[in-house]
């Protein structure tokens, strides 16, 4: 009794951590139906994603553009009126006349109206980038919150092992059974093992906070992956076929294609300023008052005509703007090809993660299995005197890691499978309802 007494007043914080811990484990478990999976976490950040907002309003931006342009192109009509005062003598007299213009040959206006509804259609391309983005960073939220519960969850009990071996070693040593550098030795071991579960709680609260600025909200209980999880290969299974996907279907190159299209297509408009336009027109005026002479007052007078305009000189300024045409649609040229870049080397690097991360899942499977074999093997050693103190809380300590580095593998599996997608232009809704079919209690 007196020893329990003892591990009670020295380690009571950490078993109320790990009493409030487990407890809070197991209500996760029994109300699984109410804990948020993966999809409930991604609806709420569809709602509240600035990113994702901003994407919106830029496409709304853009359509405005597209129908400004168009405009341009459409019956012009308006009113005019005015009233006129002669100096000599105050006579006063008015006018009231409407015009209406249709452009029936305008080059520079029409190549205009191509280019920002190509724009359009890229703007288009990126809000569902951005919808991929969302997705990708939902998904990295969610398991990294899981990671992050995963590892204060093994540093609670790392710390809890080493606080029974400090209490079992100090019984030790006040029956004369083991020697005073063992229980310093376990002290030490025990005040890192604090450490680790302060840093570990950290690191659970900026996750936490990672979800809480995608959703707009603190987040709740998470359903954790399911304990039997089969990772399988991706297919196809070459990385280069995923390159080749990724180069054809990922939506930022295909907005940075239209972008260079749209460059194309402003160099033609540029260059059309140069052309002829033709516009038709209808006017009609009506004049009164006593500044009018008597013959015109209350006399319409409409006038149908056609106007040719051919640009001569302008400074300058149609030469300049074809170059500065030019050089956007360079630059537009250059970031597709650096995207391209990007996007192929991610794409490499995705795959690999995710075999990786299926072969960690394998080796972190087995050297948990080994580490609890050996903590068994050695405790046992330590009663019979063959093994050290040392010996022991190496053992902990390596059972402790081995749990946690099949956690993260497990997580980082899911997570390279979806951001693999997202570099191959594939990452919807589908791809994360699949993946949350891998949670607990989802099946």
């Amino acid at each position: 009794m007196p020893l329990l007494q003892r591990v009670w007043r020295r380690h009571r914080h950490l078993l109320a951590v790990l009493a409030a811990l487990f407890a809070g484990l197991g209500l996760a478990l029994s109300e699984a139906c109410a804990a948020e999976d993966l999809m409930a976490v991604y609806e709420q950040a569809r709602a509240a994603d600035p990113l994702l907002a901003a994407a919106e309003a830029r496409l709304g931006v853009q359509r405005e553009a597209a129908v400004q342009a168009r405009a341009a192109l459409l019956p012009q009509w308006r009113l005019d009126a005015g009233e006129v005062r002669v100096l000599d003598g105050g006579a006063r007299g008015h006018e009231l006349g409407t015009r209406m213009q249709q452009p029936l040959l305008d080059l520079g206006r029409m190549r205009t109206l191509d280019a920002e509804r190509t724009l359009t259609t890229a703007q288009e391309t990126r809000r569902r980038a951005a919808e991929q983005s969302l997705a990708a960073r939902v998904a990295q939220a969610y398991f990294g919150l899981l990671s992050a519960q995963a590892a204060l969850a093994t540093a609670c009990t790392n710390e809890a092992a080493f606080a029974a071996q400090v209490a079992h070693t100090e019984a030790r040593f006040g029956s004369g059974l083991a020697a005073a550098v063992d229980v310093e030795q376990s002290r030490t071991y025990h005040a890192l093992s604090r450490g680790a579960t302060v840093q570990a709680q950290r690191a659970l609260d900026q996750a936490r906070a990672a979800i809480a600025q995608l959703t707009g909200r603190t987040p709740g209980a998470l359903r954790p992956l399911a304990p039997a999880l089969r990772p399988e290969p991706p297919r196809p299974a070459d990385p280069e076929a995923w390159v080749a996907r990724a180069l054809e279907a990922n939506p930022e190159l295909q907005a940075l294609a239209l972008d260079l299209e749209a460059g194309e297509r402003r160099i033609a408009a540029a260059r059309a300023v140069h052309a002829p336009t033709l516009i038709a027109s209808l006017d009609s005026q009506r004049v009164g008052g006593p500044a009018v002479a008597a013959a015109e007052r209350g006399r319409t007078t409409t006038t149908v005509a056609l106007q040719l305009s051919v640009p001569l000189f302008a400074g300058g300024a149609t030469e300049s703007a074809v170059r500065q045409a030019a050089y956007r649609r360079d630059l537009a040229r250059e970031d597709l090809q650096a995207a391209r870049l990007a996007v192929a080397r991610e794409t490499r690097a995705q795959h690999a993660a995710l075999l990786a991360a299926a072969a960690l899942l394998e080796t972190t499977a087995e050297a948990v299995d080994a580490a609890r074999r050996a903590l068994e093997a050695t405790r046992t050693g330590q009663a019979l005197g063959t093994r050290s103190n040392t010996d022991l809380l190496l053992a902990i300590q390596t059972q402790a890691e081995a749990r946690n580095a099949h956690d993260q593998a497990r997580h980082a599996w899911v997570l390279a499978r979806l951001l693999l997608l997202q570099a191959a232009g594939s990452l919807g809704p589908t791809e994360l309802a699949a993946a949350n079919a891998l949670l607990q209690g989802d099946r």
